[in-house]
């Protein structure tokens, strides 16, 4: 298969790789997704191969507007449509009971689907001449870093996928927040461009899923992609040091070996000369380092480094998303720098 790039204007085209029942990748806010005909089981079960992506790892379906909610899901509560207006089109996703019409094989067997409508106007374009939802996972080999761009993409799906949409670069750079609207209070399953805070001011009381900050064992199934597996990770092992950015600088620096590379903030970069360092923005740019971190984990695979040192924002705002896929990345190999 050779994957053709298509420019924003090749909206109807686009569209007819979906309802042909191929696979499309999709510019989004957050990152690029790897789309198919959310209806077509056939076309769904594509993406998994083409990701090498776990079958027990529901996707997220796309709409270009909330009034399609009702033709995808059943039970919508009032804080539902709260949201949308609040956060769509943006990053949020909003897990609510599916309609009997929704795939198993988009939502891993569960009763329950996860919905979204992005922020880029042509993927709605797009969605809307399809007229059909899209499942979408991010675009690329399942476990690596995200693809924010073009390029990102076509590294991981080039003769996987039949076109890819170029759209840009991401302005999120992370991907969409997971909220469980199933559950009361309402679960945040993942962090992303819509923080908890966020969230809390529209609908009240908010739990945080463990999963957000540690792992799923083998036997418990998720309820939303990237809660179980490791993901976002580059070749090289990463260790995630927590802690003020001076204490976090101080700590790298003590432990820093031969052939190591360093994710820092942009004030630390000249601590490690001789090393191979990627900024992920200053300290205090939560929106900067989610931009960049996807970036910053996919520069090391072109280098030899064979270990990678990262910084980690507070987990407060955007900076819980940033720390949740540095974590994942890591695996959640974690430790504390002193003061």
């Amino acid at each position: 298969m050779r994957t053709k790039v298509l420019d924003e204007t090749r909206i109807e085209e686009a569209g007819a790789v979906l309802r042909a029942g191929g696979l499309l990748g999709i510019p989004t806010e957050t990152v690029y997704g790897l789309g198919a005909d959310g209806l077509n089981p056939e076309a769904v079960a594509h993406i998994f191969q083409a990701k090498g992506r776990p079958q027990d790892n529901p996707l997220i379906l796309h709409i270009p507007s909330a009034d399609w909610l009702e033709r995808y899901c059943e039970e919508i509560p009032p804080e539902a449509y709260a949201l949308a207006e609040r956060f769509w089109p943006g990053p949020l996703t909003l897990i609510l009971k599916r309609k009997v019409l929704v795939p198993d094989a988009v939502t891993a067997g569960l009763d329950t689907v996860g919905m979204r409508c992005p922020a880029h106007p042509v993927t709605r374009a797009i969605i809307a001449a399809a007229g059909v939802p899209v499942a979408a996972p991010s675009g690329n080999t399942s476990g690596r870093p995200s693809p924010t761009n073009v390029a990102d993409m076509l590294e991981d799906m080039d003769g996987k996928v039949d076109a890819i949409v170029d759209g840009g670069p991401c302005s999120v750079g992370v991907e969409s927040t997971i909220l469980d609207l199933t559950l009361t209070p309402p679960r945040l399953l993942r962090p992303g461009g819509v923080t908890l805070e966020q969230l809390e001011a529209v609908v009240g009381s908010v739990a945080v899923d463990k999963a957000v900050r540690q792992l799923l064992r083998g036997d418990e199934q998720p309820r939303a992609p990237g809660m179980k597996y490791r993901h976002y990770a580059p070749k090289a092992p990463v260790t995630v040091v927590k802690g003020d950015g001076a204490a976090a600088a101080r700590y790298i620096r003590r432990h820093l070996a031969d052939g190591d590379g360093v994710i820092c903030f942009n004030e630390f970069v000249p601590l490690f000369e001789g090393h191979p360092v990627e900024p992920m923005g200053p300290e205090a740019d939560q929106a900067e380092q989610a931009r960049r971190v996807f970036d910053a984990l996919r520069y090391f695979d072109g280098t030899p480094v064979s270990h990678i040192w990262a910084m980690c924002p507070e987990e407060s705002g955007l900076g819980l998303a940033v720390a949740n896929r540095l974590n994942k990345a890591a695996g959640f190999h974690i430790v504390q720098a002193g003061k």
